[in-house]
């Protein structure tokens, strides 16, 4: 799904409701964005508009796979259109860094996280929304969050640390089916309540909260190798 699909799924009923579950989860986290710099990676324009008042700037950063950028907001444009291996921005200049169908359909998620870590100051948060492979949200394409790849909170906790980052805080949000029913429409909060208590695991969307990390992770591979290597040693012997 391009950008031009995406806008059309944000415009409709479905996706006002997705925005306003997924925005209640997002402040929840991060309650005060005064004076901040956000830099919003994919589609994360819908996001931002809820922060531009408060923000002392808001960039929406487009992938050129996502398709050509459309302007926005209509009265000053602050979207770039950008390659993930190389964002043209500045070492630690943003405060917040808020990826939202993002990581689904990028061609190389070490390097783009690796960006992301690059452009982000140290005490930096990365807030990801991601489609949660578990959900039925990941399975039917009539919904963004069924295209590219989904993701396990197990896959996308590796993914966060074998790129510097740190997993501080994990919520999970769109309970309700994507159905595109007046019926639904309204009822977004009673789902998430329904789905939270009796089906934690089953949110359409993992939302992660992720700090910088400073020093690389250790790899247990090579103590590992050096046990086999040991004890095929003290084998032979």
């Amino acid at each position: 799904m391009d950008g031009r699909g995406l806008s059309k799924f944000y415009d409709s009923p479905m996706g006002q409701r997705t925005r306003r579950l997924v925005l209640r989860r997002l402040r929840e986290i991060c309650p005060n964005l005064k004076g901040r710099r956000i830099l919003g990676y994919g589609f994360a324009r819908p996001y931002l508009r809820a922060f531009l008042p408060e923000a002392e700037r808001c960039i929406a950063a487009l992938p050129v796979v996502l398709g050509s950028a459309v302007a926005w907001p209509k009265e000053k444009c602050l979207t770039a259109l950008i390659e993930e291996d190389a964002l043209p921005f500045p070492d630690a200049f943003f405060d917040i860094a808020l990826v939202v169908h993002g990581l689904e359909e990028a061609e190389g998620l070490r390097p783009l996280l690796r960006q992301l870590w690059r452009v982000l100051a140290p005490e930096g948060r990365l807030l990801i929304v991601a489609a949660n492979r578990a959900s039925l949200w990941a399975q039917l394409e009539r919904s963004p969050f069924g295209h590219g790849r989904p993701f396990s909170r197990t896959e996308l906790d590796r993914l966060l640390r074998g790129a510097m980052f740190v997993p501080e805080r994990w919520r999970q949000a769109l309970y309700a089916p994507p159905i595109a029913s007046r019926a639904l429409t309204g009822s977004g909060a009673g789902w998430e309540r329904f789905g939270g208590r009796f089906f934690p695991a089953l949110g359409g969307v993992h939302i992660a909260e992720a700090s910088k990390s400073l020093y690389a992770p250790a790899s247990p591979a090579p103590a590992r190798a050096a046990t086999r290597a040991q004890l095929k040693t003290a084998g032979t012997e």
